[in-house]
């Protein structure tokens, strides 16, 4: 254990040796973000910084902790993840369009599904028991990968928010595996803190006020590996441990559902970008920019700190947590507008309810 954490410690410091070199890589290649309309910076920002964390993890996997992972395993992974790279890298100095990334994300799950073996075949439901997903195994994966990359790739919309984001869920996510969902096989808990040193190297560089942005290069590559990693630990799936990888990612799980609800509601593309997110909501309600991130991260703390209670309860105690989670989840984003100033159903709901009971205490 203790050369283990020595190991990872070395991650992290090559991920922070690597980023200036990528940093100067990224101008050389043209991969700079310039200040528009939707964009925070003000100055030209240089993106592909997910190079340095994919070499800093791939030199760790592959170098330092190569006995503690399947070879097979790793080489099919490592082989999506290249894919998941080369279309971020294309993105990052060509900008590709949304159907084009989505080729890339799907081709690389497919490697996934096909060559590395990971995948979700079943679950296990209370009451209804074994469900056998057979042929549907194949979609239900591939729109998890699909979803849970977009996920990431939408809140990286300020410095150091995706970042320090995924360090939180990702830790979280190898604590849970290691003691709850993956005892004996601890070789994953150990792949995901790889990836929580490198992004832990590339923080510094990342966040208020950046030198250098994740980009889609980065961004893609860590959802990419949350989604794999995710599935992972869902070999034994049952209704708590399908609950608790969606719950560790809350914060851009929401963001990206309420996104397309907004724009569905809106009547516009569920591809087209806006200034609505979770962090422009808070900026507009007058947060700083290194509050902001602040503010998410913390939400992201509560987040992870629930999906640790999953394990520790009952059935019922699992439901009624989930319910307590969405509904005080849905009075925050109505309470900060993310659907809308004039989309509050719920706290609608809850003035009528106050309402009434003033009136029929005033006729008493």
């Amino acid at each position: 254990m203790f050369s283990i954490i020595v190991k990872l410690f070395v991650t992290m410091i090559i991920a922070a040796i690597l980023t200036p070199f990528v940093r100067k890589l990224a101008f050389v290649l043209g991969a700079v973000d310039n200040p528009n309309a939707r964009r925070v910076n003000k100055t030209p920002m240089p993106t592909m910084g997910g190079v340095a964390i994919f070499l800093a993890f791939t030199f760790s996997t592959f170098i330092l902790l190569r006995y503690q992972i399947p070879t097979h395993e790793l080489f099919s992974v490592f082989l999506a993840e290249c894919v998941i790279i080369l279309t971020g890298m294309i993105d990052d100095i060509r900008e590709l369009k949304p159907r084009q990334k989505m080729l890339g994300i799907f081709i690389a799950s497919l490697i996934i599904y096909f060559l590395a073996g990971i995948r979700m075949d079943f679950l296990e439901l209370p009451i209804i028991g074994h469900i056998d997903f057979g042929w549907l195994s194949f979609p239900i994966t591939v729109i998890w990968i699909l979803a849970i990359t977009n996920a990431v790739n939408l809140i990286d919309g300020l410095d150091g928010l995706a970042t320090g984001v995924s360090i939180i869920s990702l830790f979280t996510m190898g604590i849970v595996g290691y003691f709850f969902l993956n005892v004996g096989n601890t070789y994953i808990s150990i792949w995901i803190f790889a990836l929580v040193a490198s992004l832990l190297g590339f923080l510094p560089h990342n966040f208020h006020p950046a030198k250098i942005f994740l980009g889609d290069t980065g961004a893609l590559f860590i959802g990419f590996m949350m989604a794999v990693f995710s599935l992972k630990g869902l070999k034994n799936v049952t209704f708590i441990s399908v609950l608790i990888p969606v719950i560790i990612m809350g914060v851009p799980i929401t963001d990206t559902i309420y996104a397309m609800l907004r724009r569905i509601l809106n009547k516009k593309p569920i591809s087209q970008a806006d200034k609505h997110h979770l962090h422009h909501r808070l900026m507009q309600m007058g947060l700083s920019h290194r509050q902001t991130v602040l503010v998410i991260y913390g939400i992201a703390l509560v987040f992870s700190f629930i999906a640790l209670l999953y394990p520790l309860s009952s059935l019922w105690g699992s439901i009624l947590l989930t319910i307590f989670v969405l509904i005080g989840l849905e009075l925050f984003v109505e309470s900060i507008g993310l659907m809308g100033e004039n989309r509050q159903p719920l706290l609608n709901f809850i003035k009528k309810i106050f309402n009434k009971l003033e009136k029929d205490n005033k006729n008493d």
